[in-house]
């Protein structure tokens, strides 16, 4: 496994949208070579007779059953908002024009 460059970093903080000075980006390219030699050496394991664990516990998922209800009618349902158009919801945008 190669080990982690500024160029990793520079890349890695890219993409998660954080800007780091350069003296961050030392420090982290340091804790993140030592985390892929960590890995390295876990990779050197001898798992072959290891059976996959998938769920260490005995706990299940308990659910309930899905049963219809009464619901609100679309008047209840909108009878709190401050903002209603056309018998919807109107909130801001999410999406940004590109």
């Amino acid at each position: 496994m190669a080990k982690s460059t500024k160029i990793d970093i520079d890349h890695v903080s890219k993409l998660a949208n954080l800007p780091l000075p350069d003296e961050q980006k030392r420090i982290f390219a340091s804790q993140l070579t030592k985390i892929l030699d960590y890995i390295e050496k876990i990779e050197k394991a001898d798992t072959k007779n290891v059976e996959p664990t998938f769920n260490v516990t005995p706990n299940k998922n308990v659910t309930r059953k899905d049963t219809a209800g009464t619901c609100l009618t679309q008047d209840e349902a909108l009878q709190n908002s401050k903002n209603t158009k056309n018998g919807q919801f109107v909130t801001k945008g999410v999406f940004k024009s590109e």
